[in-house]
């Protein structure tokens, strides 16, 4: 495995997660520390760099995603359903569809399926918007990852599951 020199990154690094781990009296493995704490200070930084690259759009990420999820389920999906989609909360989906709405990217009307629930529904100027950003943003995100081989990007994403499988150790009681 190839090792990147960090300096001046601000990453966190092996001597201080041994430290750490050493001041406290545990056991731990500094380098299972180590990736934890480098993965969510990546995940932090691509956070960032996503609602610049959004922002460009007139977009945050929470709002791109609902529009993307709008749009590859036929336009149309109750809160409930965009909520559980996006793994948010239903409040989080109320102020996203409020933000869109009041743009005209999205609207709300009564469910044909139960008249006392409202869906979202994907307008055509959201369509559109999509549709205008697809080419840069696309581009984008192949070259946030281009510096990884076809099997990189492959054992990446294996890689990348597995993590997330373990995310809950971080919430449990």
């Amino acid at each position: 495995m190839t090792q990147r020199p960090d300096a001046g990154s601000g990453a966190p690094t092996l001597d201080q997660a041994r430290r750490q781990i050493a001041r406290y009296g545990l056991t731990a493995d500094p380098q299972a520390v180590l990736v934890a704490a480098r993965l969510m200070a990546a995940g932090a930084r691509i956070g960032q760099a996503g609602e610049v690259h959004f922002a460009r759009f007139g977009l945050s990420t929470g709002r791109y995603r609902l529009l993307a999820d709008l749009e590859d389920h036929g336009g149309e999906k109750s809160p409930s359903q965009l909520a559980a989609g996006l793994g948010v909360s239903r409040a989080t989906v109320t102020g996203l569809v409020d933000g869109l709405e009041r743009e005209g990217l999205v609207v709300r009307r009564p469910s044909a399926e139960d008249g006392r629930a409202n869906v979202v529904v994907l307008t055509a100027r959201g369509a559109q918007r999509l549709r205008e950003l697809a080419p840069e943003h696309f581009a984008r995100m192949q070259a946030l990852v281009g510096g990884l081989s076809v099997e990189e990007r492959a054992t990446f994403l294996d890689l990348l599951a597995r993590v997330v499988e373990g995310a809950d150790a971080l919430t449990a009681d």
